[in-house]
């Protein structure tokens, strides 16, 4: 895989990340949603007036467009796979800025994800 195409991965794999997490910091001071017929309109409305969450969205949509570049310079087969890279950026950055506790397995695990995407990336 060439540097410009692990590039452009990369930065689908960073701004989907990127996206999680502003999701996350705009639903926490909401608290527990409860979504019912009753209630699914002023819920969405709530959500949507949270500038985190519009954030996430608007990343999940350049996201989308910058994978789709990926997607065309290397096999689905390898591209798919990257995206577990959002697994390790993630638990690293809701450790590093959510005070989420990263614990051994789950450290383990996000290693264990390291190795696998590394080997997919050497495959290509």
């Amino acid at each position: 895989m060439t540097w410009p195409t692990a590039s452009w991965l990369l930065a689908g794999v960073l701004l989907n990340a990127l996206a999680q997490l502003l999701l996350k910091m705009g639903v926490t001071p909401l608290g527990p949603l409860s979504v019912g017929v009753d209630n699914a309109l002023p819920t969405t409305l709530r959500v949507l007036s949270q500038w985190p969450v519009l954030g996430g969205l608007a990343c999940y949509v350049v996201s989308v467009g910058v994978w789709i570049v990926g997607l065309s310079r290397v096999d689905v087969s390898v591209a798919y796979p990257m995206l577990s890279l959002g697994y390790v950026v993630n638990s690293l950055a809701a450790w590093w800025l959510l005070g989420e506790t990263v614990g051994p397995l789950r450290a383990g695990g996000v290693l264990l994800i390291l190795i696998g995407v590394w080997l997919v990336a050497r495959s290509a």
